[in-house]
């Protein structure tokens, strides 16, 4: 399989003109060689689908990548008031450098550039 860990990091905002390394997410997700994720593989494995939003001064959030509504979504809890909209990850590859655009639950959209793409090890189903 083709699972990897990808970084994200805080792109440039008004806040952070130079974008943060230390407001980050950390995603386990399978790719394939297009950097597009493997729907197949998701739905075979969707409880492998991980996130991890890397805050300072904040508590580690871990949840689960979900399909909802034709794209994705991060979800630390049941239902949806926590969770934070990914736009147009379903299409948008996942290469080291790109960008990606995260809609909070507040509504703040906010851009992240992928940091890092690690391989995982093949896990048993």
């Amino acid at each position: 399989m083709n699972w990897k860990q990808i970084r994200l990091t805080l792109a440039r905002t008004p806040e952070y003109p130079s974008g943060s390394s230390e407001h980050a997410y950390e995603l386990v997700l399978p790719v394939g060689t297009d950097g597009i994720i493997d729907l197949a593989a998701f739905e075979r494995m969707p409880g492998r689908a991980t996130v991890q939003r890397l805050w300072p001064g904040q508590d580690t959030m871990r949840g689960a990548i979900l399909r909802q509504n034709g794209g994705f979504v991060f979800s630390y809890a049941p239902g949806e008031a926590d969770d934070e909209q990914i736009f147009h990850l379903e299409n948008h590859p996942l290469r080291l450098g790109e960008y990606i655009t995260l809609t909070e639950p507040d509504g703040d959209r906010l851009a992240y550039q992928i940091a890092a793409v690690r391989a995982l090890p093949d896990q048993v189903s």
